[in-house]
């Protein structure tokens, strides 16, 4: 289980975007996402850099 905290994400949309780029990478992966505290858990079997990366590309740069 890998977690990330994306700062800029603050609304229903990011929300969106940043779980499509995750399961882009890995279609198998279970997002959860708590927006009040701006945290991402996902359970993938890819590694936290190509997650990251992932979301980074989206505008997301975990913080």
């Amino acid at each position: 289980m890998l977690e990330l905290t994306l700062p800029t994400m603050t609304c229903g949309h990011c929300v969106s975007v940043v779980t499509k780029a995750i399961k882009q990478t890995d279609p198998q992966a279970v997002v959860e996402i708590d927006l009040g505290s701006h945290r991402v858990r996902v359970d993938t079997t890819e590694d936290r850099e190509t997650i990251a990366a992932a979301v980074a590309e989206a505008g997301y740069v975990p913080g």
